[in-house]
């Protein structure tokens, strides 16, 4: 089960499994072949199945220990779920078996597992992004909320507004129609791009960087192919120990 042949066999089952999935989407394509694809998509979750189980007898307790094989078995499991009458929004839950792929390549598995080691650096400052975003939208409804009420007439417009000049997008447009009846309409949109989209995006870059460069500096993490090497490396470096202990005891010649 975890030789490379069969990872690249369940590798290119995900891929079908996907192209399946995204088949399914054009109502054309199931007039002509739904029964088809429909029977495709259930054998392949069935040989799923099956290679879960045989994981598992394989690998015993190491199983339960391994993240990546809860998280192969819990999106098995939302696939398995019953996709009829109430449940009928589930189906569209299989497309998380392409998700599986993460699982199948030790390089994605590096990024997801920064990914989570940066979570509470990240937590921290979204913490502060947050308090600035309410600050700065209780100063635009005051400023603002009589010149355009259409966008800073209300606490909630402001947040929407204020989210959508973080984003970049439209915020030169709006700034211009404001700054004809309000002179802080300019200075207080730069203000607020410069710390909530660059100064705080950075910082979660940093984060996000500071974090994969901790988890690959991390032995735990190493690939596969990494261990092998080092093992490799290992193995030369006592033999040519060995040989250089069985030179040191090898008796002088005529003696």
């Amino acid at each position: 089960m975890e030789h490379r042949s069969a990872t690249t066999f369940f590798v290119a089952l995900i891929l079908v499994n996907a192209v399946v999935l995204g088949l399914e989407t054009y109502p054309a394509v199931m007039a002509l072949f739904g029964p088809q694809l429909l029977m495709l998509d259930q054998v392949l979750l069935g040989i799923f199945v099956v290679e879960l189980l045989l994981r598992l007898v394989a690998q015993g307790q190491r199983f339960v220990r391994d993240p990546w094989n809860l998280f192969d078995t819990a999106v098995i499991a939302l696939a398995l779920l019953p996709a009829a009458g109430a449940f009928s929004v589930l189906r569209s839950l299989r497309v998380l078996r392409v998700l599986r792929l993460i699982s199948a390549f030790p390089s994605l598995r590096r990024v997801i597992s920064g990914i989570v080691a940066a979570l509470p650096g990240i937590g921290s400052i979204g913490a502060i992004l947050i308090i600035l975003y309410y600050v700065f939208a209780v100063m635009a409804t005051k400023l603002f909320a009589v010149s355009a009420p259409q966008w800073f007439g209300s606490l909630e417009a402001s947040l929407f507004s204020l989210f959508q000049i973080m984003t970049l997008e439209g915020w030169a447009d709006m700034t211009r129609e404001l700054a004809q009846t309000q002179a802080l309409a300019i200075p207080f949109m730069v203000i607020f791009i410069l710390v909530a989209t660059f100064t705080v995006l950075n910082l979660f870059i940093s984060v996000m960087l500071d974090a994969m460069q901790r988890v690959n500096a991390d032995p735990g993490h190493a690939t596969p192919d990494s261990q092998t090497a080092a093992l490799d490396r290992l193995t030369d470096e006592v033999k040519r120990m060995k040989a250089q202990l069985d030179e040191i005891a090898r008796p002088p010649k005529g003696t």
